[in-house]
């Protein structure tokens, strides 16, 4: 397995230094954000989601694009991934994407899942969810770049099994999940051999983070409430070792990419070395 690292965890280095200090760290690989930057983002502090340096804007177009490759190369790491924001049905939106992937080289996009609130049934959502996929298969073949499902609170796909519900009978080749232990903690918490024995084929890439549960006060009735949030690699409820050696049994050779949002480091470079080595020890001792 190689490192490498999503972008919207090291918000304040520009590409050339984000790709510096991922060599300088250890990473193989990047897999570069891709959203415009919010109104008024140049008087903005940098931020994960919100002013980004090491994003690549839709509307730097093709100058853009070959600036982060560019970037990445020159440090002798590979773009494996442009991961956009997309809404499930969006087909336009996705074929943007795809030529921006296409441009740049890299192995994948991220999808766009219907998201859970209540406010409409399941079986709608995930009607919705299984035609886009359907076309998304026919783009993705075209312009040779996986389209990817994320396993993500808060969507019809939090979990492997509801993932794999989603991709079942579509071509592993051009459609697989990103699976994500770190957003299983907040919901979609499966035995993880077993998510990777039901992916099978579709098992394309892993996010490496963590979070935790804590109280949270009082309900009306009395009961205790929860609330979940991000920390440190070691300081969650993901036991990455089992995970890593989960990922070996099931044969997975693919990217561990990290995805810190604890906030632990003040400095990127920081939380990246601390990733490599931490990661690297446990792939190691597997």
């Amino acid at each position: 397995m190689k490192l490498s690292v999503f972008t919207v965890a090291t918000p304040e280095l520009t590409p050339e230094e984000l790709a510096a200090a991922a060599r300088e760290a250890g990473l193989h690989a990047i897999e570069w954000r891709y959203k415009d930057a919010p109104e008024g983002a140049e008087g903005m502090q940098p931020s994960y989601w919100g002013h980004n340096l090491s994003t690549l804007l839709p509307s730097g177009g093709d100058a853009m694009i070959d600036r982060l490759r560019q970037a990445a190369e020159a440090s002798g790491l590979k773009s494996i991934s442009v991961t956009p924001y997309l809404q499930a049905g969006d087909l336009e939106a996705t074929e943007e994407v795809l030529k921006a992937a296409n441009r740049m080289g890299v192995l994948y996009i991220r999808l766009g899942v219907p998201g859970y609130d209540r406010s409409r049934p399941f079986g709608e959502l995930f009607e919705l969810a299984r035609r886009y996929l359907l076309e998304s298969e026919q783009l993705c073949k075209k312009y040779g770049v996986k389209g990817l499902v994320e396993t993500h609170h808060q969507t019809i796909a939090a979990s492997a099994s509801a993932a794999y519900r989603l991709v079942e009978g579509l071509d592993p080749n051009h459609i697989g999940v990103l699976y994500d232990p770190g957003n299983m903690v907040h919901e979609g918490y499966e035995n993880y051999r077993m998510g990777m024995e039901l992916l099978g084929p579709y098992l394309a890439h892993v996010h490496v983070k963590n979070a935790s549960w804590k109280e949270d006060g009082v309900s009306e009735d009395g009961s205790v409430r929860w609330k979940s949030e991000w920390c440190g690699l070691k300081n969650g409820v993901v036991p990455w070792k089992q995970v890593i050696d989960d990922l070996k049994a099931v044969g997975y050779e693919g990217y561990l990419g990290v995805e810190d949002f604890s906030g632990q480091f003040q400095q990127s470079l920081d939380m990246l070395r601390n990733f490599t080595e931490y990661v690297n020890g446990l792939l190691q001792e597997s």
